[in-house]
Formats: structure tokens, sequence, C-alpha cells
């Protein structure tokens, strides 16, 4: 890590606070965001002359108590390295920094932030630019299933899908929670988000079909902007009801009968849940397979 001082001479620039051992990458001190273990700043590629973020996170903070996290950090890095995929977060760079026991990560930034705070901002939305977030979602999602050996996310949910406003271009984020499961296509450890997980999560064995279960949860959110089980004042009463099948309340909001039918299809029991790839042929997106063909 090279601490990097201010040009004199530049009175206009603003100051790298650190630089990557390349030299290529230097990061500002502005804040994008922040999770329970990972600060994220925005940071310049001066090779390319974009904008990246640069992820960081610091090792000693759960070193001691905590490996399985390490271990969960380090796969993500691993995963984003081999994602090509336009609906994915690409990564550019990753080194440990030894003395400060913090490993940094450079990925691709997208200039909206993530998909909960863009659609709280902006809450007039038409059903059709609904659809097509949703669609490459599950273009993403698709490409992670189909995956060899397949990848199953996990921890999908509006908070980590982000979105290029300018384009309406969404990618998924944040794949510290993956798994890479073999030929079964099954995995067994419980992680995720409550309101998100999909029954058989709770029950570990299951199977990449846990995320389209949260897609549907995912969608649900976008349409009302409402996080599922909201009237849960607890993950407990969450539990009790994503096991007993009983549907977030939020869903008798939606009005739109075809959207309506379009969350319960993924939201079904495992046999009956279709898959990503299966999904991105329903007739819910057929309105924007045609204007493709107009364009």
């Amino acid at each position: 890590m090279k601490s990097v001082k201010p040009n004199p001479f530049d009175k206009d620039s603003e100051p790298f606070v650190e630089t990557d051992p390349t030299g290529r990458y230097g990061r500002y001190n502005e804040l994008l965001g922040s999770g329970s273990c990972k600060k994220v700043y925005k940071a310049f590629d001066q090779e390319e002359g974009i904008e990246v973020a640069w992820n960081q996170v610091k090792l000693r903070n759960f070193s001691n108590n905590d490996p399985a996290m390490i271990h969960r950090l380090y796969s993500e890095v691993r995963l984003l390295r081999s994602m090509r995929n336009e609906n994915i977060i690409a990564l550019y760079y990753v080194w440990r920094d030894e003395d400060h026991n913090i490993l940094n990560f450079i990925t691709e930034v997208c200039t909206s932030g993530n998909l909960r705070d863009y659609r709280k901002k902006h809450k007039h939305v038409s059903i059709k630019a609904l659809k097509k977030w949703s669609k490459q979602i599950l273009e993403g999602l698709n490409y992670l299933h189909v995956h060899d050996p397949c990848i199953i996310h996990r921890d999908l949910n509006c908070s980590n899908v982000f979105i290029n406003g300018n384009t309406g271009q969404v990618k998924i984020g944040d794949l510290g929670l993956a798994a890479i499961v073999g030929k079964n296509h099954t995995a067994h450890s419980v992680l995720g988000t409550p309101e998100f997980m999909a029954p058989e999560l709770y029950e570990e064995n299951y199977t990449e079909l846990v995320d389209i279960y949260s897609f549907g949860m995912l969608v649900l959110e976008m349409v009302t902007r409402e996080i599922p089980y909201s009237e849960c004042d607890n993950v407990a009463k969450i539990y009790k009801k994503v096991s007993s099948g009983v549907r977030p309340q939020s869903l008798n909001k939606i009005k739109d009968a075809e959207v309506k039918a379009f969350i319960e299809k993924c939201l079904a029991k495992p046999r009956d849940r279709p898959s990503a790839e299966e999904l991105l042929k329903d007739p819910f997106f057929d309105v924007l397979d045609y204007e493709d063909v107009d364009d």
C-alpha cells in the first residue's frame, strides 16, 4: 500500500488516500457502501481512466474468532475472478496488505449503487422497467447455475444487486456466501438473509433453486418497495412463517395478477419451482423479447 501526496501544483485534484502495489489504482476517501465485513470506497483506474470500487476488508476484525468468514471472503474473490458475465460484478485485481492485515480487491462500480436504495429513491417505475431488471438478474443467475461447477449465490436480495442508472443495467454482486457445488447440485450450510431464504435452506439440504425463491422475494420487494415479512419484528417469526409456507403480507398489495402469479411461481415448493433458464422463457418476459426483435 502506498500513501499518495497531493500534487501541490494541481489545486483541483482530489488526492488519493492510497494506491495499490502496482500504482494503477488510487483510492479516494469517499465511502460508497459498507457491510458487516467490508467497506467499499470510490477509486480510480489510472490506466483505463475509469472509476472503480475499492473493496477493503480488515481481516484482524475477525480472524481470531471466525476463520470461516475469512474463508468465505477468499471464496468471493476467487469466484469473482472467474466470472465473465455482463450481469455479474467484474473483479479486476486483488491483493493482501500484510502489514495492516487487509484484503483489498478492485471491482467494477455501478454508478447508482444497490437496487434497494435505487428503488427507494425512484418511486415511480413501470412494470416494464422492473421486468427488464428482473430479466437481467435471471441472466446472471442462470450463468451462475449452469457454471461448471454450479454456483449457488445463497444471499440474493436487492442490497446485493447493483445498477447503472443511466443505462438500466443491473449486476449481481456480493458473492461472499456463494457455494460451489458438485454434480448433485446440493449444499448443506444455513446461510443468507432470513426474509429471502427458501424454506429448504433451513433444512440444510438444497439446490440452486433456493436462489429462485430469493429472486421471487427480490421481485416482490422491487414491486412493493417493502422488504418481505416487514410485519415480523424478529427472525424467529420470519422463520415460522417461511417454514409454514405463509407468504409475506406485501404480496397481497400487488394488484397486477400477472406479476403476482410470476412471484408465486418463484416461491413454489422446490419440485415445482422453475430454473432460471426456464423462467427466462416465461411469457412474463414476452413483451421484452418482442421489443428486442423490433429494435
